[in-house]
């Protein structure tokens, strides 16, 4: 039986084996490819030359054109909150750097020559010093209605056209944007030391969110399909916080989140975190999550075959195509291959997998690694 690309997001979701496994370039901020990379690989396939607009700022991730989604078959669409009429991106110079300040009032910068990212260099609540001071700090404003101008039309295009419908959250997870607001070391240090301080951010942010997600979803809850959050939870070998931390501070706010938005929307929730942190899968299953991104392999405890095995009955697995620390930017075409029909052979079958590489592809990608990493996935289902 044929099935559009929507169909087969759907049936993978809903953990039944479509056709093929769904196949997602640049549907989320999490799940996209730098405007370098992007550009060396649509030279790379002799494609026409494109202005490229980006998608994420910070990330300097690329828009892909509508042409290069449908020659590499991708199944997932994006839609993205506009910015608020009350800030506008403006990007200056400082010695070195270029540099901007966010609606947030974080300053991002990144050196003028050589480059990749916007790294945060000032936090606004760095100097907070009492819990007033997290009370008295201003939240942008998440009803301004130009945000949402042209979300419904823009879902239903891409609902019309057949593929599946990606919306975007309005920020950093509620931990992670504490980071970002008070500063890693501090936001570290009130968590342990002063955690009202910690839970109070939190709360503003999860207050935000769900005013966000209440506009969002009552404007196109019924045309989305995927919901996607993120929160950083994990490094490379172990938790950022321990498990106790998090069941204690973040996961009540989490449940509060994901059950506000499941009361809204059919819509499947999405969270991204990096690294491992498989001892509170199953808390992120009992709090709502239906989808683990980006399913980072390499990091301990995080192997493909042990997350399937154990969690694959409940949790939607969207990434974890192909290595992207070591493999997919410095390995042989035939590495890239193997490395891709491995993954598939562990996370395809049963349903519950959309492809993506571990995270968003990295400038220093070359393209025939990413035209291997295509060959692959087409070789696995002749």
């Amino acid at each position: 039986m044929s099935v559009n690309s929507r169909e087969r997001l759907l049936l993978a979701l809903n953990h039944m084996e479509p056709d093929k496994v769904p196949f997602d370039i640049g549907a989320s901020q999490v799940t996209g490819i730098s405007a370098t990379a992007y550009k060396n690989l649509i030279k790379y396939l002799g494609m026409p030359e494109e202005k490229v607009e980006i998608f994420d700022v910070i990330q300097q991730l690329a828009i892909p054109s509508e042409k290069f989604l449908q020659k590499f078959g991708i199944d997932v669409r994006n839609v993205s909150p506009n910015n608020s009429s009350k800030w506008k991106l403006e990007l200056k110079k400082e010695g070195r750097y270029n540099f901007f300040i966010d609606q947030f009032g974080i300053k991002w910068r990144m050196p003028i020559n050589g480059g990749f990212y916007y790294d945060m260099a000032e936090h606004p609540l760095a100097d907070a010093l009492e819990i007033e001071d997290i009370d008295n700090y201003i939240f942008p404003d998440p009803n301004d209605i130009d945000r949402y101008v042209g979300i419904r039309d823009c879902a239903q295009k891409v609902r019309d056209a057949g593929y599946g419908v990606v919306m975007s959250s309005i920020s950093a997870g509620m931990f992670e944007l504490g980071g970002w607001l008070r500063g890693l070391a501090n936001f570290y240090t009130d968590l342990a030391g002063e955690p009202e301080m910690a839970c109070k951010l939190m709360d503003k942010a999860l207050e935000f969110k769900m005013k966000y997600w209440g506009n969002v979803l009552d404007a196109a809850g019924d045309l989305i399909d995927v919901v996607q959050e993120a929160d950083d939870l994990g490094g490379q070998n172990n938790m950022l916080i321990s498990p106790e931390m998090y069941r204690k501070y973040v996961k009540p706010r989490h449940k509060e989140l994901f059950g506000f938005i499941r009361s809204k929307t059919n819509a499947k929730i999405f969270i991204h975190s990096c690294g491992s942190f498989k001892e509170i899968m199953p808390d992120l299953i009992e709090v709502g999550v239906d989808i683990l991104n980006p399913v980072q392999f390499n990091a301990k405890g995080m192997d493909a075959i042990g997350l399937k095995r154990d969690f694959g009955k409940d949790l939607v697995f969207w990434g974890g195509g192909v290595d992207t620390q070591r493999i997919l930017p410095t390995g042989s075409v035939e590495e890239v291959k193997d490395c891709v029909k491995r993954q598939l052979e562990v996370l395809a079958p049963g349903g519950g997998y959309v492809f993506n590489t571990v995270h968003n592809i990295q400038p220093d990608v070359p393209p025939q690694n990413l035209v291997a990493m295509k060959e692959a996935f087409d070789e696995f289902y002749k």
